[in-house]
């Protein structure tokens, strides 16, 4: 049983407070609107840069398990890396110990901004509480969280309610439920995200059914939240949020991977060729040998020796269809790309446009 929350309701002084320290917080971040949302294996530092330079003002790490991020060295070393561009930064944290979760978050304190937990949590409102309390008491960052909804919506917005008030600074809402995956998500319920931003007092960021710019701009104006992150898209089109449609997919494949030898040549492999992919999809689809080459590549050299052969073989084909090589509008694809491994099957990476 969830009570619906009175909108209303009178406001302590310290919860006054702690809004209008949230919003400070949010402000002297510069008010970002244009966010690169987390994601497993792909929110690295080389790729958050390349994003920042298209317009992206904070991005996200990785998800970060709490518990190996504060015990294991070699966890830390591959999964956490950032340098003095790469800011604003949110370092995103699953756990659900509140004493691990502290821990871990204390060990970036003075390296990145932070916050976070996992979906699956949402069953267990308590622990929610203390783990968000917990790290409010605890950290002298402030505590950004990241939620879906629920199918219903008064439950939606007691949850939200219940994270501004155990601490949460910043709410991203991700327009789905935790059901809503797979080949088919559906699309995201923007009104729900509407009536979090109406209902709470905090900023609040929208995620979910972003394709285009224009997209962008009509999920800002129909919620009226404060910020909006992307995942998918900006996999498969990194320069989303500079607002230009027409930039070549090659440039900023061949940026990307000077940013990974410049910024952080430990890269595994594994992401490079991830991105890659994900890139170059239309091109994967039309040209097996380009596939086989990613699958073969460890390299930067050998992923740019692929990558130049895609785009030779691109313009190949523009020269016959007379569209500019690599500007094509490439079809969106919600969840679903090729196994960068080695399989040639499809999977579902779970990401959220």
């Amino acid at each position: 049983m969830f009570a619906q929350i009175a909108p209303s309701a009178p406001v302590s002084a310290s919860r006054s407070g702690m809004v209008q320290r949230a919003w400070e917080h949010f402000r002297s971040l510069g008010s970002p609107r244009y966010l690169c949302a987390p994601m497993v294996d792909a929110s690295e530092l080389a790729f958050r840069i390349l994003v920042r330079r298209y317009g992206v003002q904070l991005a996200y790490t990785p998800m970060l398990h709490s518990s190996n991020f504060l015990r294991c060295e070699k966890y830390r070393e591959e999964y956490f890396s950032t340098c003095s561009i790469d800011r604003p930064l949110v370092a995103q944290f699953c756990g659900n110990e509140p004493e691990t979760l502290v821990a871990a978050a204390k060990h970036v304190e003075n390296i990145a901004r932070r916050g976070r937990y996992g979906a699956f949590l949402q069953d267990d409102w308590t622990l929610v509480q203390r783990l968000v309390s917990s790290l409010d008491a605890a950290c002298r960052v402030p505590v950004w969280c990241k939620i879906r909804v629920f199918p219903d919506e008064s439950r939606t917005l007691a949850y939200a309610q219940l994270l501004e008030n155990a601490g949460c600074a910043v709410l991203a809402v991700h327009g789905r439920t935790r059901d809503q995956k797979g080949n088919e998500p559906g699309p995201a319920n923007w009104s729900i995200i509407k009536q979090i931003k109406e209902h709470l007092r905090i900023p609040v960021l929208l995620n979910g059914n972003i394709q285009s710019w224009a997209d962008v701009q009509r999920g800002l104006a129909e919620t009226h939240c404060d910020g909006i992150l992307s995942a998918d898209r900006l996999l498969a089109y990194p320069a989303l949020f500079s607002g230009r449609e027409d930039l070549c997919i090659y440039q900023l494949a061949h940026e990307y991977l000077d940013i990974v030898e410049t910024y952080d040549p430990r890269t595994h492999p594994r992401i490079i060729r991830g991105h890659l992919f994900r890139m170059l999809t239309s091109d994967i689809r039309r040209d097996e040998t380009i596939r086989n080459g990613l699958l073969q590549a460890h390299t930067v050299a050998a992923f740019t020796d692929v990558l130049k052969m895609a785009e030779r073989r691109a313009a190949n084909i523009s020269r016959m269809e007379s569209a500019p090589a690599g500007t094509e509008r490439r079809g969106w694809q919600p969840h679903v790309f090729f196994d960068t491994i080695g399989h040639g099957s499809h999977f579902d990476n779970e990401m959220e446009n």
